[in-house]
């Protein structure tokens, strides 16, 4: 058992998707995450178990790996996209209830933005660490947030933005969330975002790196259970 989870980590973390996978070069022709974690799960072990030790704690070891710059930004998708072959395996288990995801999580770039890597990383990487994630997508308008927080009441707000020029958007549409839904937790992000700002704003918390917006989520969890 231990075997095949490490072995889930080591793929997700080097970025080998599956046995197609021309990366990384000495595990060429070898099984990748999405064969490994299918194996798991026919071997009988338990899907938790796939889900903890193997896929959220690879995600944990990339997000420190890369707050700490020793992988960079095309590193960490390659690893995402390993975790996410993986996933797939996963999604019919929670479906069935067997796994229950820590929360929801409504994430997109605010109106007027349409920069989309950066959200794109950061949803993976809080999928990986056992969220939900709905990803609106870029250019969002306020009155989009506000229809999904009505189908997802409990959900946590994600909100991006990468222009200084959209960041008054940013500000407006925290405003507007919180005018309509007090209690909900924003967490904002992006290149010109800085926690001065947050406080200013009234969002909830600021992360300059995925693997603190996951560790904001998980102090969520901890204090919500």
């Amino acid at each position: 058992m231990e075997e095949i989870l490490f072995s889930i980590r080591n793929c997700i973390e080097r970025g080998k998707i599956n046995k197609k996978s021309p990366h990384p070069a000495d595990l060429r022709d070898q099984d990748g995450a999405d064969e490994l974690t299918l194996k798991a799960i026919e071997q009988g072990i338990p899907i938790d178990r796939i889900l903890q030790d193997g896929l959220i704690q690879a995600m944990y070891n990339v997000g420190e790996r890369f707050r700490n710059k020793q992988i960079f930004v095309p590193d960490m998708l390659m690893s995402a996209r390993a975790m996410l072959a993986g996933m797939e395996h996963l999604k019919p288990f929670y479906s069935s209830k067997q796994i229950k995801p820590k929360g929801t999580v409504i994430m997109g770039t605010v109106k007027g933005d349409l920069h989309d890597i950066g959200k794109k990383i950061v949803s993976m990487m809080i999928t990986g660490a056992g969220w939900e994630v709905i990803d609106l997508g870029t250019d969002v308008s306020t009155e989009k947030f506000l229809q999904s927080l009505s189908s997802h009441p409990d959900a946590v707000i994600g909100l991006s933005a990468l222009l200084t020029t959209t960041m008054q958007n940013m500000e407006m549409t925290v405003k507007d969330i919180k005018k309509f839904s007090p209690a909900t937790k924003i967490i904002i992000g992006g290149a010109p975002v800085t926690l001065d700002f947050a406080t200013k704003i009234g969002a909830d918390a600021y992360s300059p790196d995925p693997q603190g917006a996951v560790e904001f989520l998980n102090r969520l969890s901890i204090l919500k259970n």
